[in-house]
């Protein structure tokens, strides 16, 4: 993969899965800006991309809440000061607010569904006219085996990785005349510092689930994506690959 002259996109970029596709997408050569909604929040990961070897990409850091349509259109006028279009998007941005259906409160609903879905709809919204135009990119729209399988105790943050799908079948079928493709990809359980904090017996329950045996790392879905961005993938458009050790059957 070589994304030199390329420029991209990635939400939520501060820790984790964002943290490792920005730093992916900037080894193969990419200029990259990193959103988090916290001033320095994407610190570490313009460290760990000003530490790649020579030759790869820069990174860019904007604070902006990818919830907040003021926000999205601040950052839209950012990314593409220059006049160019984004090669690759890259939403990744997303909160949780778990609760059990009978004791989720309207609020906790919203805001999962605020950030995790309308938040997609407006950075794709501020970018696809101008991606159209360019006539190519790359969509690419991090959900979860959640959405597909549902979850007890995750019914707003289910909806909205459900609700991801749609919207980026949708956007699949209406973009693909422009060039562009728009995908998701699914993760399951991965490497967190949520996961690392839970008890050893937990860990190991919910490792039995998968068939490999492990938990995924921010890695292996930042090299999925990379795939997606890649001209070997220039004729997969609306699909949800699933990342998650073989969980999900």
């Amino acid at each position: 993969m070589q994304f030199t002259g390329k420029l991209a996109l990635v939400t939520g970029a501060s820790r984790g899965i964002g943290r490792a596709v920005a730093v992916a997408l900037a080894q193969h050569g990419a200029e990259v800006f990193c959103t988090s909604t916290k001033p320095g929040g994407c610190a570490d990961t313009l460290a760990a991309i000003a530490a790649l070897p020579a030759g790869s990409g820069k990174a860019h850091a904007v604070v902006a809440d990818v919830a907040a349509a003021a926000d999205v259109q601040r950052l839209a006028a950012t990314v593409m000061a220059d006049g160019r279009a984004p090669d690759f998007l890259i939403n990744n941005a997303g909160v949780t607010r778990d609760g059990l259906f009978l004791r989720l409160s309207e609020e906790d609903f919203d805001v999962v569904l605020n950030t995790n879905l309308r938040g997609a709809f407006l950075v794709c919204k501020a970018f696809a006219r101008a991606m159209a135009k360019a006539r190519g990119g790359r969509i690419v729209n991090i959900g979860s085996v959640v959405g597909l399988t549902g979850n007890a105790g995750q019914a707003n943050y289910a909806a909205s990785k459900a609700g991801l799908v749609g919207l980026s079948k949708s956007l699949a079928q209406e973009l693909a005349g422009r060039g562009i493709t728009v995908n998701v990809v699914a993760p399951g359980f991965v490497q967190t510092d949520m996961t690392a904090a839970l008890p050893a017996e937990v860990q190991s329950a919910m490792q039995q689930q998968i068939p490999l045996g492990r938990f995924g790392t921010p890695e292996d879905i930042a090299g999925v994506v990379s795939f997606l961005c890649s001209q070997a993938a220039g004729y997969v458009t609306g699909q949800t690959l699933v990342v998650d050790g073989g969980m999900t059957r």
